[in-house]
C-alpha cells in the first residue's frame, strides 16, 4: 500500500527545549509547525522515520540522548542511545503527538547517497503492506547568512528556495534532481531524505502543504505536510 501521510521536519537540537532552555520561545513556531505536521501521520498503520547518518535500520525502541547537547534527562526510546540526531529529534517529535502509538521504524541513510539509491529506498519503504506515513528529517542549507555554522554561500538560498517550492507544489522531479555536490558544498543535509520522499510519493496522489520556512540561525528550516 502506498504513503498515506508525510511529514517534512528538520532535526536541530534546539527544538526540544530543555535543549534550548532560556531561547526555547525563539523556536515556538518552528515547534508548532513540526508537531502539526507529525501529528498528520496518526492515520497510518506504521511510520518510518527517515534521517540521516550510518545506514542502519531501527526498530521502535532503539534510543535517543541529548546529553551532549546539554538536556541529559530528555531521552526517545527504551532502548541504547544509538539514534543519530535527526533520527533522536523525529523520535522525540513522535512522542508529543498521538503519533506516539503507532508502531514506527527508523531508517538512516548517508547524507551523500546517491540519489537513484535515495529514490528507490523511497519505493521500497511505499512498497509495504501496511498504511504508511513517512516522517522525512532535514535541514536545508547550513550557508544562509554570515552568521551560519559556515560562512554565507551565494547559492544557499536559491537551493533552498527549490526545495521549499518542490515541497509545496509536490514537484518530485525537481527534489529527485537535487545535486548531491551542490548539496554538500552547501551542507545541506535533508537532501537525501527528500529523494527518500520522492521515491515514497511517486505512487499516490498527496498534495504538499509548506507550512513553514525560514532560516532563524542561518540554516533553512522547512515544515511540510502531504495529506
Amino acid at each position: 500500500m502506498p504513503v498515506v501521510a508525510a511529514a517534512v521536519c528538520p532535526h536541530p537540537p534546539l527544538l526540544v527545549p530543555e535543549v534550548a532552555s532560556g531561547a526555547a520561545s525563539e523556536l515556538d513556531d518552528l515547534r508548532a509547525a513540526c508537531l502539526a505536521a507529525v501529528e498528520s501521520l496518526a492515520t497510518a498503520a506504521h511510520v518510518v522515520v527517515i534521517g540521516a547518518g550510518s545506514p542502519r535500520t531501527y526498530e521502535a525502541e532503539a534510543g535517543g540522548a541529548f546529553v551532549a547537547y546539554g538536556a541529559p534527562g530528555v531521552r526517545v526510546g527504551s532502548g541504547p542511545a544509538v539514534l543519530p540526531l535527526s533520527l533522536a529529534i523525529g523520535g522525540w517529535l513522535l512522542e508529543q503527538t498521538k503519533a506516539a502509538q503507532l508502531p514506527r521504524t527508523y531508517r538512516a541513510i548517508l547524507a551523500d547517497t546517491a540519489p537513484d539509491l535515495c529514490v528507490q529506498l523511497g519505493r521500497e519503504i511505499a512498497d509495504s503492506n501496511d498504511r504508511v506515513g513517512l516522517l522525512v528529517m532535514g535541514d536545508g542549507s547550513a550557508r544562509r547568512s554570515e552568521h551560519s555554522p559556515v560562512h554565507l554561500h551565494p547559492r544557499a538560498e536559491i537551493f533552498d528556495t527549490t526545495v521549499a517550492n518542490a515541497l509545496q507544489h509536490r514537484d518530485l522531479d525537481v527534489l529527485k534532481a537535487l545535486d548531491p555536490d551542490l548539496a554538500d558544498e552547501l551542507q545541506a543535509a535533508g537532501r537525501a531524505p527528500w529523494q527518500v520522499l520522492a521515491g515514497a510519493l511517486e505512487g499516490t496522489s498527496l498534495s504538499g502543504d509548506l507550512t513553514y520556512e525560514a532560516a532563524p540561525y542561518g540554516v533553512g528550516y522547512f515544515v511540510a505536510s502531504f495529506s
